[in-house]
Formats: structure tokens, sequence, C-alpha cells
């Protein structure tokens, strides 16, 4: 029975290790082509396997798709939560909100390339448009909760809608300025100062 343990999660493993690579080369081949009109078969070279295998794991492209964003999600979400669990008071929880926002693993080239088209397809997609209302929902919910104890309700919440849109709008300018490398801390920067002046108001 053991055995029979052993080798599932064995399999287990290196099924997501294989889903993992094929995201990773979804989201390479969508920022080096600045589209989602890439093929299965792009995706798959950059992969280093056979686009059977990517139908195998995903099905469709847009199941790829999908999954590449809930990866990148995810992978927020991990930023974020990290963060918030060293903060020790509600300051510190918006700077961790903030900081998590730009963390280095996030704030790339790459990613956010990935991130400007993946907008795009949320106007065509009824799931990606889903995913991105509950990043935007979390987002201003988490904000909302740390900025309450510092300047009360209702300004929390204008302050954290704000904060949100500034934070988008930073990612949707270095999309478009490819040619600027990503500076995390003066993104980051930029939007607590922001939230300073607010709460200092």
């Amino acid at each position: 029975m053991s055995s029979l343990f052993t080798r599932r999660a064995g399999r287990s493993t290196v099924e997501t290790a294989r889903r993992e690579t094929l995201i990773a080369a979804a989201v390479s081949a969508i920022e080096e082509a600045g589209t989602l009109e890439v093929t299965m078969a792009e995706i798959a070279a950059r992969a280093a396997v056979s686009p059977a295998l990517i139908h195998h794991y995903f099905g469709t492209k847009d199941d790829l798709l999908i999954a590449a964003m809930r990866h990148l999600l995810r992978n927020f979400r991990a930023n974020v939560t990290r963060r918030l669990a060293a903060a020790r008071t509600p300051r510190e929880r918006v700077s961790a909100i903030v900081a998590g926002c730009f963390d280095d693993s996030q704030f790339t080239r790459e990613t956010i390339a990935a991130w400007l088209v993946f907008y795009a397809y949320a106007r065509r997609s009824g799931e990606a448009a889903r995913l991105l209302r509950i990043y935007f929902r979390r987002l201003e919910t988490n904000l909302v909760s740390a900025l309450t104890p510092l300047a009360g309700m209702p300004a929390a919440a204008r302050i954290a809608a704000a904060a949100g849109a500034m934070i988008d709008g930073v990612w949707l300018r270095q999309a478009l300025t490819p040619l600027t490398r990503p500076d995390p801390k003066a993104a980051a920067a930029m939007i607590e100062r922001y939230i300073e002046a607010e709460i200092g108001s």
C-alpha cells in the first residue's frame, strides 16, 4: 500500500512540474508575441514537448490561458500573504499589500507583458473576467481592512479604491514602456506616498 501511495505521489509531483513548465512556456510565448495569437505548437516548442502533451494536460488553448492566469494570481496572493504574516501594525499591513503587488518575482517584463494581454483577453472570456474581478475585490478588501484603523470609514474605502487603481495604472504604464526596466521599489514608493498623504490629511 505504501509503495502505491509513493508512486501516486511521485506521479502527481511530476504532473505538477509539467503543468508549471507548460504554463511558464505559455506566459513566455505571450510576452514575446505581445498577443494571444500564439499557437499550441509554438508553446509546445518553447517547452520542448509535443502539442499533444499540452492538450492532454489542459485541453484547449483557452484552458491553458486560464490556467496561466490562475498561476499568476496564486503567486501574487502568496507574495501578499507572506508579507502580511510578518506585519505587526495596520500601517505595516498596508505596506505589505503594496509591496506584494510589486514583488520582484512578479513585477518583471515577462509577467507585466503577459498581464496586459490577459486584461484584453478578459473582454472576451467570461472566466478571465471573473478571475480579474476576484483579484480586484481581494486587493481592495485587504487594503480597506488595513486602512480602516488608520483612516476610518468611509475614507478607507475611498483610499483603497484609488490605491488599487494606481497600482493597476503603474502596471499598465510599465507594460506600455517595455524598454524601461521595472523598478519594484520605486513603484511601491509611489503608491506609499499617495497613501501616506491621504492618511495624514
